[in-house]
């Protein structure tokens, strides 16, 4: 048996190699039980040098924290844009779509010109807007309080409006995604709405670019299984490609 400085110095190049660990493989490894490699990755993440995720332990912080909207507007600015001319080829016939609250998907709302009608819902007021006088574009905005952060409205109002509706498809963003706790976002008062559009959707579309992935926010929205279509950028690893669409998720790469 390794003494805890020799375990401690085996798990952080471990994390230094591949990125991530388990406490199955570190248990393995090392021939120490489970209860003991999860005193050991305490005491680490106490020490600020990993971060502790289900069932291992990470160089990376698997958690993801609410930004305001103007900020989140500028990182991976350029992967956002591609992403939305990407999923643009999924609107095709479907006549009424949702539009969550996000900076992705309001790059969609950006890209989008349609040759037909088509009515868009959406609970952004940054979507809305800039769709208000777009040709072809009727927009239905949900009522309720607006969120500064977001500039999305929450709220009873806007998921009553959600139990009448039926819509053909959903763009929606995230803020983490992840194997085993699915679809979450970075603030749990959107977190029912973005549920209820989910429901009211017969087809669902993630658009995320890949820092999303292996993320946690604190809201869960949906599973994995909940969704057709992810859309993300060519930062995405093969790994995560076919896992994904393991689990039945259609993954189109931007770019």
């Amino acid at each position: 048996m390794k003494t805890i400085t020799e375990r401690h110095q085996f798990i952080l190049q471990r994390l230094k190699e591949s990125g991530s660990v388990t406490i199955q493989e570190l248990s393995d490894r090392m021939e120490v039980s489970g209860v003991t490699i999860r005193k050991d990755l305490k005491l680490l993440e106490d020490k600020s040098l990993l971060f502790r995720t289900r069932g291992g332990g990470s160089i990376t912080n698997p958690y993801a924290f609410e930004k305001p909207i103007d900020e989140k507007a500028l990182i991976h600015a350029e992967e956002k844009q591609k992403i939305a001319k990407t999923a643009l080829s999924l609107i095709g016939q479907h006549d009424s779509i949702i539009i969550s609250s996000g900076t992705t998907v309001f790059e969609l709302a950006r890209s989008l010109h349609p040759a037909g009608k088509l009515t868009v819902i959406t609970p952004a007021v940054k979507v809305a807007a800039e769709l208000s006088n777009r040709a072809n574009v009727e927009v239905m905005q949900l009522g309720g309080l607006i969120r500064p952060n977001s500039s999305s409205v929450v709220g009873s109002y806007a998921e009553q409006m959600l139990d009448q509706l039926s819509c053909g498809l959903l763009f929606v963003g995230v803020d983490g995604i992840d194997f085993d706790f699915g679809l979450s976002i970075s603030n749990l008062t959107e977190t029912s709405l973005n549920q209820k559009m989910i429901d009211a959707a017969q087809t669902v579309a993630v658009l995320a670019d890949c820092s999303k992935f292996g993320k946690r926010g604190i809201g869960k929205i949906g599973n994995l299984d909940q969704i057709h279509y992810l859309i993300t950028d060519s930062g995405v690893s093969a790994e995560t490609v076919r896992k994904l669409e393991e689990r039945g998720v259609k993954v189109m790469v931007a770019g």
